[in-house]
């Protein structure tokens, strides 16, 4: 073996030992593991701040009337019962069916709507597009106070009867820009050009384009909008003490009336707070995981 080999043994051997030996922990993994570690800290502080609420609400929920007092509001039932939850369901049944038949139609309505207008103006370009555009994206600005009393005394002029069709016309149009805007987005960076103009050179109209192409593929953008617009309109309640009455309102109003009175249920109350948020719950475990896909989906691009 001569010198050289003698020498390239030798560095290998040595560069060997040093990859077995651990490695010694730096400033910079020091300074990581402390800031992961008050990252965590600060979420568990945010988690509980955040919980906290929700805890008093649920405890409460199964209390009797005489441990809901300031005293006890933290502390657990003495004896648990459901008789708050039956007194909230009895209260709320009907009106959580009307909020169905309103949230689910409007939903599906505002954001079909929508879908639509986001891909003429996102695809099929016209004249005046931009300027329709601006128009469109006005009425999300528009201040729902501003509007409640012109808007009520319109019905009023056209003889239109308080209740859900009156709140589910009311909720569609306002519903309409939020949606245009989503689609919009969505339509501009997720549909290839290239998918459009073969379309045209196959013959394919507006409409049979639109049918054929666009909705098959517009699932993430249909789950944004359909759980904005559901969480919007079930959660309303200046709309609905404005445009219904007590015997034909939404859930909103119902829950209102559960929590009025001289004398206030609070184990009733906080019952029916959590009965109502259930659908909108459901919803959100059902369809959350296409939500943020769909949501980024339609950020990348004004």
């Amino acid at each position: 073996m001569t010198v050289v080999d003698e020498a390239t043994a030798a560095t290998g051997k040595a560069a060997a030992a040093i990859s077995q030996k651990p490695r010694r922990s730096t400033i910079a993994d020091g300074s990581t593991r402390k800031s992961r570690t008050v990252r965590y800290i600060l979420l568990l502080l945010f988690l509980l701040f955040i919980l906290t609420p929700v805890y008093v609400v649920v405890i409460t929920s199964f209390k009797t009337s005489a441990d809901t007092t300031a005293a006890e509001q933290w502390s657990l039932p003495e004896t648990w019962t459901l008789e708050p939850w039956r007194k909230a369901w009895d209260v709320l049944q009907p009106y959580m069916v009307r909020s169905l038949s309103l949230a689910v139609p409007a939903a599906i309505i505002a954001s079909l709507i929508g879908s639509a207008n986001g891909f003429v103006l996102a695809r099929w370009r016209f004249p005046g597009a931009n300027l329709v555009f601006a128009f469109i994206l006005f009425g999300m600005f528009i201040p729902y106070q501003a509007v409640m009393l012109p808007l009520r005394q319109t019905y009023q002029d056209l003889d239109v009867t308080r209740g859900i069709p009156t709140l589910l016309i009311t909720h569609v149009i306002y519903g309409i820009p939020i949606c245009t805007l989503i689609f919009r987005n969505y339509y501009a960076t997720v549909i290839p050009t290239e998918i459009i103009e073969s379309a045209r050179v196959d013959g394919a109209g507006l409409i049979q384009t639109y049918l054929r192409i666009i909705l098959p593929v517009s699932i993430s953008g249909f789950v944004v909008t359909l759980i904005w617009q559901f969480t919007s309109v079930w959660n309303d309640f200046l709309f609905a003490l404005f445009l219904t009455q007590q015997n034909n309102g939404p859930v909103t109003l119902g829950l209102a009336a559960l929590a009025g009175g001289q004398k206030v249920d609070y184990a009733a109350s906080m019952a029916g707070a959590l009965i109502t948020s259930f659908p909108t719950l459901i919803v959100y475990i059902l369809l959350g995981r296409w939500f943020i896909g769909g949501l980024m989906a339609g950020a990348l691009k004004g």
